[in-house]
Order: structure tokens, then C-alpha cells, then sequence
């Protein structure tokens, strides 16, 4: 396991099922790991960014320290934000795989699902003879599509809902 994904993952069990919000030294943090500073900033801005769901903030002076918040959104209020702010009109592979990680783990996408969007927004399904930035308009228009009709497949199914 790669050192940004054991950080991520401790900080992960450190919020749990149940905490909406921690907070972190970043020297004591780098020092558990053994790692620079630098990497749990990287850490921090790659896998805890408003689009996986996270707020932070980071104080300095005194000690200083990190506060990591979970952002709590509906479903669809995740997908509109990711379709409407945050894929735009291009994308990478890398931050189109962080969406689709990011929409399973927090139970918007089932692994199947995710494991489809996974496939359709690929660099192997995309192996066309176009240039990077024609592919990452295409993956955009790919991703968007699919998260609404997923989220669409949520609505009809939260409508069939027995109501209580």
C-alpha cells in the first residue's frame, strides 16, 4: 500500500461511521508516517477536496492544526454538484476515477456501477486516434451522462419507496 493511501485510509477510520469532523497536527502526522509535511498536504488536497465530499481548514501558529469536515449532501445533491461544478467541460482520467471513487464510497454508486463508469471513462475505452484534450472532452461528456442517469435511477427508485 502506497504511503498517500495509508494516510488516507487513518484518517478515514480517525473520522469513522459517526464523527462528522477531525482534527489533525500535520508535523505529528508526517511524523507518525514517516513522511514530509508536504505529502500529507498532498494527501489532504487530492483525497479530502470538496468534490470527495471534505472541507478543510488549516490553522497555523500556536501548534497549529488541520480541521477535516465532512460535508454531509444528499445523493443528488452530490451529483448535481459534480455535473454542474465540478467535471466542467473536461476532465482527466485521474480526477474522473477520483469522482467515481468517491461516488462509491459514499454509497451513490453501487461497485458494479462504479465499476461500468470505471470502463466507459478509460483510457482503453477512449484509445482513439484524437488528441488528450479532445479525449478528456469526450470523458467529461461520458461521466456526466452517466452520473445523471444514475441519479435519475435513484429519484424513480426513491419515488417506489414505501412511504412510512
Amino acid at each position: 500500500m502506497r504511503i498517500s493511501d495509508s494516510i488516507e485510509q487513518f484518517i478515514k477510520e480517525m473520522l469513522g461511521d459517526d464523527s462528522q469532523e477531525v482534527e489533525l497536527r500535520r508535523n505529528e502526522l508526517a511524523e507518525y508516517f514517516g513522511c514530509a509535511p508536504s505529502q500529507i498536504n498532498y494527501v489532504l488536497a487530492t483525497r479530502f477536496s470538496p468534490s470527495q465530499g471534505y472541507m478543510t481548514e488549516s490553522h497555523r501558529g500556536g501548534g497549529g492544526y488541520i480541521r477535516i469536515v465532512r460535508v454531509m449532501e444528499t445523493g443528488r445533491q452530490k451529483m448535481a454538484y459534480l455535473v454542474r461544478d465540478r467535471i466542467g467541460e473536461s476532465i482527466s482520467e485521474e480526477e474522473a476515477l477520483r469522482i467515481i471513487g468517491h461516488l462509491r464510497e459514499s454509497g451513490n454508486a453501487a461497485d458494479g456501477e462504479a465499476a461500468m463508469m470505471t470502463a466507459a471513462v478509460s483510457g482503453k475505452a477512449l484509445a482513439v486516434p484524437l488528441v488528450p484534450e479532445v479525449k478528456n472532452v469526450l470523458r467529461a461528456r461520458i461521466l456526466k451522462s452517466m452520473i445523471l442517469a444514475l441519479a435519475n435511477q435513484h429519484a424513480m427508485a426513491a419515488q417506489n419507496q414505501p412511504k412510512k
